[in-house]
């Protein structure tokens, strides 16, 4: 579909879709930023909870000769490690999905903003141009009227032969002043219709058409920009599950290590 050409007479539609549109964008945003304070909370009590169990004192250190003790310290450490990596998630969501889709957003707003204005703007000069076309209109069907009323009393009082020859001609120059008059407001009618039915062909065929498609291009932008941070919702994590393995598998080793009978 061609916004310019299928949706030309759908200026509220087209506002309603883009702004939804945007409104979307800023939901996604909201609902990654609290998947990060998720991600954050859930590092720190991770963090909070590796300090917790940690060794110190020197029993503790003493009973650390034993596998069982050093293999809980090693998976204690490795809990701290793991929680590395969710802040790490935290971090590349906020700053690879919030920080540029919320920039992204506000220069969106912009263009928007700047496409329905302009359209805005061609709709009121089409209209005052409609209303001068009325006014020119109106005007030279009152100055016509009034040359045919001049016209018919100079050819009345003409015909008339008790009419005084200078009353004769004050009525027919009058009328004649009037059919001039007139035949100005026809041309001047003539040439604002003209005018006005140009700049109706320039509205609904160029400047409309024009502004929709591009607020059509800018809609597509967001979408495919807004897909992306989709994408990226997962690929963050991706990126840490090798490291995040590594620390579960230190976890197993840990477990593998610890010896009985030693």
């Amino acid at each position: 579909m061609d916004w310019g050409t299928d949706l030309w007479d759908q200026y509220d539609g087209i506002d309603k879709h883009t702004q939804s549109g945007l409104d979307l964008v800023d939901r996604y945003v909201k609902f990654v930023r609290e998947r990060t304070e998720i991600e954050q909370n859930y590092a720190k009590q991770l963090r909070n909870l590796s300090k917790k169990y940690l060794k110190r004192g020197s029993k503790e250190e003493q009973e650390c000769g034993f596998t069982n003790h050093q293999s809980f310290q090693d998976i204690v450490n490795e809990l701290n490690d793991y929680a590395g990596q969710r802040e790490l998630i935290a971090e590349n969501m906020m700053t690879g999905i919030c920080v540029e889709l919320t920039k992204y957003l506000q220069d969106l707003k912009q263009e928007r903003k700047t496409y329905l204005a302009d359209a805005k703007k061609a709709q009121q000069n089409l209209e005052i141009s409609f209303k001068q076309l009325e006014n020119t209109k109106r005007r030279f069907a009152k100055e016509w009227g009034e040359a045919e009323k001049a016209t018919q009393q100079a050819e009345k009082i003409e015909n008339d032969t008790n009419a005084v020859k200078a009353d004769v001609e004050k009525v027919k120059q009058h009328a004649h002043v009037k059919t001039h008059t007139a035949e100005e407001c026809r041309n001047d009618y003539a040439a604002q219709l003209q005018k006005y039915n140009k700049e109706q062909n320039t509205f609904y065929y160029t400047e409309i058409p024009q502004l929709f498609n591009k607020l059509q291009d800018m809609d597509e932008r967001r979408i495919s920009c807004l897909a992306e941070g989709y994408s990226q919702f997962a690929e963050v994590e991706k990126k840490v599950l090798p490291i995040i393995t590594k620390c579960l598998d230190g976890i197993s080793m840990a477990g593998g290590n610890t010896n009985g009978k030693q």
